[in-house]
Order: structure tokens, then sequence, then C-alpha cells
């Protein structure tokens, strides 16, 4: 029973939070080119955000790292936000939506390594599957996914805000239900760690794990910014459009019930080179399709663009780093890895997409084949043994 409730109190919080990032990730365009926000701006609202998410993520890392756990911070940043999508509804000009959203960046992005940091270490100190817990905040996507488009379809795009609120509000309890996990190794002396930020970025193959990781989920800049916009342009209604994207996280979270599976035959590079590969052919298959029965394929490959990546992500991480530097290396993979590198990509994706429109996605084709360079070098640096912290255990 005390694995079960675990279990749920682990789930919890990411299902309140990838509800409402479902009906965001989604509609979010929708929204913000119903107030008014052109197609370069959304791109450089997009790639803003990206860059205070950076910095964010990193100083709130930090702080969970010498606190000694992330509950107290998660649970603070989840009262914010709850503050700050309010003001989206009061905000009407680009000006306005642009100072919302860069204070929204610092509250919505440090959470997700912080809670994936407590994800990792909880499961595996209680022995429960991280990709089968994991795939609840799957299945609330879905749900935000679906609320989002019925609600645009029969309400309109103010909606999109109402949905994300309606689980927004419940991210502080449930971050206040995490178990409180240490940051810290037990016994230590609390005021040292044993190895600091510094350690890890001296570390060649820590490094291109964050390029090949960043790169690969960076591809999704394009789909994540225009895909819904672009798909409606081409005369695809709302419901369908909610339920394209449905279909993209249900093969993922088929995926993330065979992830251990997956992970003993093809090893963490293994993992992610199948979702940097099914990102080369993704991307390049819709700069030129809309078709209905193509993007169905195609959706169906976010199993392996996002999930497989990530779940080869969180045992690269789980591996090479030590349970007491989950925090701090969570949130340098999310700031550095992903962060920095969408930042710089959602920019030149707005750009792209206003001079090409649909051909931009050719563009996250070679942002793929770069991430695959460096995961060719990361395989043949990493060996499978810790980076940094103590020695790995005979």
């Amino acid at each position: 029973m005390s694995k079960w409730l675990t279990g749920l109190r682990l789930a919890g919080y990411g299902g309140a939070y990838f509800f409402a990032a479902g009906a965001f990730m989604s509609y979010w365009p929708v929204w913000l080119r119903d107030r008014g926000v052109t197609d370069t701006e959304i791109g450089t609202l997009f790639g803003s955000r990206q860059i205070i998410s950076v910095i964010a993520t990193l100083s709130v890392g930090w702080i969970a790292h010498r606190l000694g756990g992330p509950r107290g911070v998660m649970v603070t940043l989840g009262l914010a936000a709850v503050v700050m999508i309010g003001a989206y509804q009061f905000s009407t000009s680009f000006l306005a939506i642009f100072i919302v959203t860069m204070i929204w960046g610092f509250m919505w992005s440090p959470p997700m390594p912080l809670y994936d940091g407590v994800l990792v270490t909880e499961t595996k100190r209680h022995g429960l599957d991280y990709a089968r817990v994991r795939m609840w905040s799957s299945v609330a996507f879905i749900g935000g996914t679906f609320m989002a488009g019925i609600a645009v379809d029969r309400y309109g795009p103010p909606w999109v805000l109402y949905v994300g609120m309606a689980s927004i509000v419940l991210l502080a309890p449930c971050a206040w239900l995490l178990p409180a996990t240490p940051a810290r190794v037990a016994g230590a002396d609390h005021g040292h760690v044993s190895f600091s930020v510094r350690d890890l970025l001296r570390s060649p193959a820590f490094l291109l794990f964050l390029m090949a990781c960043g790169f690969c989920q960076a591809s999704h800049s394009v789909l994540y910014s225009f895909g819904t916009l672009t798909w409606r342009a081409a005369g695809i209604d709302d419901v369908t459009i909610s339920s394209l994207w449905a279909e993209s996280v249900a093969i993922e979270i088929v995926l993330m019930l065979f992830g251990g599976w997956l992970l003993k035959r093809l090893g963490v590079c293994g993992l992610i080179a199948l979702g940097l590969a099914a990102g080369m052919v993704r991307w390049t298959a819709m700069a030129f399709t809309t078709e209905l029965w193509a993007l169905v394929l195609l959706q169906a490959l976010h199993s392996c663009t996002f999930a497989a990546c990530h779940l080869g992500a969180m045992a690269f991480l789980q591996r090479a780093l030590p349970a007491h530097g989950a925090a701090i290396a969570q949130s340098l993979y999310y700031a550095l890895g992903t962060g920095a590198t969408q930042a710089l990509v959602y920019q030149f994706s707005g750009l792209l997409y206003s001079h090409y429109g649909q051909r931009a996605f050719l563009a996250m084709t070679i942002v793929s084949a770069i991430g695959m360079c460096a995961l060719l070098l990361l395989a043949r640096t990493w060996k499978g043994g810790l980076l940094v912290g103590e020695p790995q255990p005979a």
C-alpha cells in the first residue's frame, strides 16, 4: 500500500502540470493569434520565454540543491503560477503579453526538472518503474489537449487559458504531497556537496549528452509553435487537431509502458538515437504534407522523438550522476540542454515560418542531424559509469 500511495503522490503532480501543458502546447498559439500577435512575435515570445526559463531553471535548481530538497520550492512556484496565469487574462497588447510571458517563464519552467529529479530518485528508491509513473503525465496531457480543442471549437480561443487554469490551481497542493526527497548525501556535512556545476560542465560526456538530447527536444520547436496554426490553415477542424495532438501522446504512453524493455535492449544511447532518427524522418515529411492520413502516421513518431529520447535522458542522469545530484543535474539538462537550445531554435522558427511557412520543418531535420552527431560522440566517450560524485560501486 505504501508503494502504491507513493506512486499516486508522484503521479499527481505530473498530472496537474501536464494537463495544463497539453492545453497550452497545442493551443497557446491560437490564443496568441486571437490577441493579435503575429507569427514573428509568436517566435519572439517562445524564444524569449525560453531564455528566461534557462536562467530560472539554473537558479532555482541551485537553490533547491542547496536547500536540501525541491518540494518547498515547487509549492512556492505553484502558488506564483496561479497569480501569473490570471495576469494573462488582463493582457491585451503585445507588450503586456510579453512582460507576463517573461515572468511566467520564471514560474513555469523550473518545476519540471525538479519534479523529474524527484521522480527519478523516488522511483529508484521504492522499486517503481519511472516510465509507468511518468506515463500518467502523458495521460493528463491528452486530457488537456482534448479539453482545449473542444473548448476552442465550442467557445473560442479565450478558453485555452481557462482550461489550463483549471489544473494550475492544483500544482501547489500536489507539490506539497510529494515525498521530501533529500538533495544531499545522507550522513554528509550539510554544508557540503560532493560535486559542483563546474564539475559537470567540465565533463565532455555530460556536454555531449546535453547537446544530443537538447537538439532532439529542440527539433519540436516548429511543431509546438506553429503545428496547430499550419493544420488550421489547411482546413483541419479543431477537434481533429486536438485528436492529432492526443494521438501523439497516446502512442508515447505505449512506448513508456515498454520503456524498461526497450532500455535493456537498446541501451541509453540507443533510445536517444531512436528519437533523433525518427525526428529526421518526421520533420522532413511534415515540411511537405498536411494530408490527414500522413499526419496521423507522423504524429505517432512523437513516441520516439519525445518519449524515447526523454527516457534515454532520464536513464543517463540516473546512471551517470549520484542520487543527491538529481536536482542540479536535472536543472542543467532542462536549462542548458533543452532550454537554451530551444530558446535559439524557437526564435529562428518564428523567422523561418514567417518567410517559408510549412517548409520551416526542414530546419528541424537539420537540428536532429546535429544532435545525432553529438550522440555518436557520446556513445564513444561514455562507458556507462558515474561522471562525478562518489566512485561507482562494484
